[in-house]
C-alpha cells in the first residue's frame, strides 16, 4: 500500500481534504527548510553500464579465455549546501554466462587471466567542498587521473575499476595553472574487495602541476611519493617533467611533441638503493584531424637489478594492448611505438606496433600489433572493437615472464552513460 493511500483513507470529508492539504504543505515546508535534506533531495543520479566481451589466446593455456561481463555504476551527487557536496557510487559487475576465464579471484586457473571479477563494492564515497577562493577539497573514495594517467590512473579499461581512499586538494589560483596535491592511504584495486589483493595500504604523496600559458603547449611538474605498507621493497619516490606541445607547419599540417623525464629512488622502508630514470620522447604530424605518432618510451633499469616502476598507474594504456608489460622487467623496457589515428565517417580508428626490448644488455622483448575502432551512436551510447597480437620472438632468458608467451586478445563492448 503506498504512503498516499494509507494518509487520504479516513479522510472522505471536503474539510479532510483540505485539513490534509494544509498538513502535507506544511510538512513540506519543514522538509524543504533543511539543508541536509534539500541538498540530497535536488541532488543529480547517474547511470553507466558497459558490456563487453573479451576473448584471450595465450600459449601456455591449453584453453581460451573467454569474458562476458556487465559493469553497472549507479552513482548520486547531492545539490551544495554551505559550499559542501557529496557523491556516492556503487558498482557492480557479472558474468553473463558461464565464468571460462581467470578473474584472478574465481579459481578458473587453467584459463588465461581478465581481471573482471565478478563482484559488487562501493566504489566512491567522498565529499567535496568549494568554499575556498579557486580550490576544490575533495574526502573521501575517489576517482583519481592524473595528466596520462602514467603515474597515477583509474585504470578505466577494466569493468571495476581503481579508486583511491584519501584527500587531494585542486587550485587554479595562479593564471594558466592548475595544482593537485593530495595524500593517498589506500588504493581501491580492479581485482575487488574479494580479493586479498584488493586494497594497496599506502602513504601517499602526489604534488602535481601543470602550466598552460604557453602558446605551443603546456608544461608539468610532478612528484610522488609511494610508500607501500606491505610491500616497503616496492616504495618508490618519483620527480618528473613533461612538455606536450604543437606548431603550425603549413596549411591544416601542424607538428605534435612531447618531452618528458623522471628520476626514480627507493623512499621510506625500502632498503634496496634504487637509482633509474625515464624518458619518453614522442613527434608527430596532424593533418586535418589524421595523426601519425612516432615514440620512444624508456623504463630504466638499475644495472639489471631493479627497473623504474609505475604501481598506480592505467597500464593499459601504455606498452601494448595485451598487457605483457604491467610490471617492468628487472633489465628495464626501451618501447619504441608507431601510431596512426583519425575518424572516418564518425569511427574513431587506431592502428599502433610497438617493438620492445630491454634497457640493460641486449634483451628483445618481442612486438605488438593492434586495432581499435569506436563509434558514438549519441550522447548515451558508445560502440567499439579491439584487436591485439603479441609475438614474443622466442625470448628465452625468462621462460616464466608473462612477455614470453604469444598472445592474442580481441574485445568487442557497447557502454551506455546517462
Amino acid at each position: 500500500m503506498s504512503t498516499q493511500s494509507t494518509l487520504t483513507a479516513p479522510l472522505r470529508s471536503p474539510a479532510g481534504k483540505v485539513s490534509l492539504a494544509v498538513a502535507v504543505a506544511a510538512f513540506s515546508g519543514v522538509i524543504c527548510a533543511d539543508p541536509i535534506t534539500d541538498a540530497i533531495s535536488n541532488g543529480t543520479p547517474s547511470l553507466d553500464t558497459r558490456y563487453r566481451y573479451e576473448t584471450v589466446d595465450e600459449d601456455t593455456f591449453a584453453d581460451d579465455a573467454r569474458a562476458s561481463t556487465l559493469r553497472a555504476r549507479l552513482g548520486y551527487e547531492t545539490a551544495e549546501v554551505g559550499n559542501l557536496k557529496g557523491y556516492l557510487e556503487m558498482e557492480h559487475v557479472t558474468s553473463v554466462g558461464p565464468e571460462n576465464y581467470n578473474s584472478t579471484i574465481n579459481g578458473r586457473d587453467s584459463r588465461p587471466i581478465v581481471a573482471d571479477p565478478t563482484e559488487t563494492e562501493l566504489n566512491q564515497a567522498y565529499l567535496a567542498y568549494n568554499g575556498l577562493a579557486d580550490t576544490r577539497l575533495t574526502i573521501g573514495r575517489q576517482r583519481l587521473k592524473l595528466d596520462n594517467d602514467r603515474f597515477i590512473g583509474n585504470v578505466g579499461w577494466r569493468q571495476n575499476e581503481q579508486t583511491f581512499d584519501g584527500t587531494t586538494l585542486i587550485n587554479t589560483s595562479l593564471p594558466d595553472t592548475t595544482i593537485t596535491a593530495g595524500y593517498l592511504h589506500n588504493a581501491n584495486r580492479i581485482v575487488s574487495d574479494a580479493s586479498p589483493k584488493g586494497d594497496l595500504a599506502m602513504k601517499t604523496g602526489i604534488l602535481n602541476g601543470q602550466y598552460d600559458g604557453f602558446d605551443s603547449g603546456s608544461l608539468l611538474a610532478y612528484s610522488y611519493l609511494v610508500a607501500l605498507d606491505n610491500r616497503p621493497e616496492e616504495s618508490t619516490q618519483t620527480y618528473g617533467l613533461r612538455y606536450t606541445g604543437n606548431a603550425p607547419l603549413t596549411g591544416s599540417l601542424n607538428a605534435l611533441y612531447t618531452l618528458e623525464y623522471a628520476h626514480q629512488s627507493d623512499y621510506d622502508d625500502n632498503t634496496r638503493d634504487l637509482d633509474q630514470d625515464y624518458y619518453m620522447l614522442e613527434a608527430g604530424v596532424d593533418y586535418a584531424g589524421v595523426q601519425f605518432k612516432l615514440g620512444q618510451e624508456v623504463l630504466g633499469s638499475d644495472d639489471g637489478a631493479a627497473a623504474f616502476q609505475t604501481p598506480l598507474a592505467t597500464l593499459h594504456a601504455f606498452n601494448g594492448f595485451t598487457d605483457r608489460f604491467l610490471s617492468t622487467p628487472d633489465a628495464g623496457l626501451v618501447d619504441r611505438y608507431t601510431s596512426l589515428s583519425g575518424t572516418l565517417n564518425g569511427v574513431a580508428l587506431m592502428a599502433v606496433y610497438h617493438e620492445f626490448d630491454s634497457d640493460e644488455g641486449s634483451g628483445d622483448y618481442g612486438s605488438e600489433a593492434a586495432l581499435q575502432a569506436t563509434y558514438r551512436l549519441n550522447e548515451t551510447y558508445t560502440l567499439g572493437a579491439k584487436y591485439a597480437t603479441y609475438d614474443a620472438d622466442g625470448f628465452s632468458q625468462d621462460s616464466s615472464a608473462a612477455f614470453n608467451r604469444d598472445t592474442d586478445k580481441g574485445w568487442l563492448w557497447v557502454q551506455a552513460s546517462f
